[in-house]
């Protein structure tokens, strides 16, 4: 049921949500996720649109017909689904893992940002004096950028190759005003910042 990449010193699942990944390997934004709603889901949908696993409590509750709170994070993806992409929905997923080397899964901390094509991580390698979580030894941050459709086995770091520096910049600004959007601190120095 699990699969771990063998990346030395990041442990990952192919199931985050059911195995407690915390890694961002292309196969995790890729889960099946198979529904029945007669009336509204036609026999044979599929959907390619990037549906997070913030969205499944909005959307749960609202098939059930219940309100979505404000404060909850994510979309109902009722409509997503059913084949109805709204033009506001997001083409990128974000990814945060914030305890860096706990007990369970001693992986290290990172964020980063998925779009249909390119990947891009940020290891921050700290702590942040969160309970639970290890402080760094030797562990320098490091930024990585994969290019999924040429290397879907993600082995090819190209963040620092020169071909690749205007995606790197535009998925830099993307990750920026998603983190801005969302309220969550960066461990980098944001894009064009001096």
């Amino acid at each position: 049921m699990y699969s771990v990449e063998d990346i030395p010193g990041r442990v990952t699942s192919m199931y985050p949500a059911l195995a407690g990944s915390v890694a961002l390997p292309c196969r995790m934004l890729k889960v099946p996720f198979l529904a029945r709603l007669p009336g509204e889901i036609g026999a044979g949908t599929t959907c390619d649109a990037m549906v997070s696993n913030v969205d499944f409590a909005p959307t749960f509750l609202d098939l059930a017909g219940v309100p979505i709170p404000s404060y909850m994070q994510g979309r109902s993806a009722r409509g997503t689904i059913a084949g109805q992409v709204p033009g506001d929905l997001p083409k990128e997923a974000y990814h945060r893992y914030w305890m860096h080397k706990d007990e369970s899964h001693n992986a290290f901390a990172h964020y980063g940002l998925r779009d249909h094509r390119y990947k891009l991580i940020y290891w921050y390698n700290d702590d942040l004096d969160q309970p639970g979580a290890h402080p760094s030894v030797d562990e320098q941050p490091e930024w990585e950028l994969f290019d999924c459709e040429k290397d879907p086995l993600e082995l090819f770091n190209v963040y620092d190759d020169p071909a690749y520096a205007e995606v790197r910049a535009e998925m830099t600004r993307k990750l920026d005003a998603r983190m801005l959007e969302i309220g969550d601190i960066p461990e980098h120095r944001p894009f064009g910042a001096q």
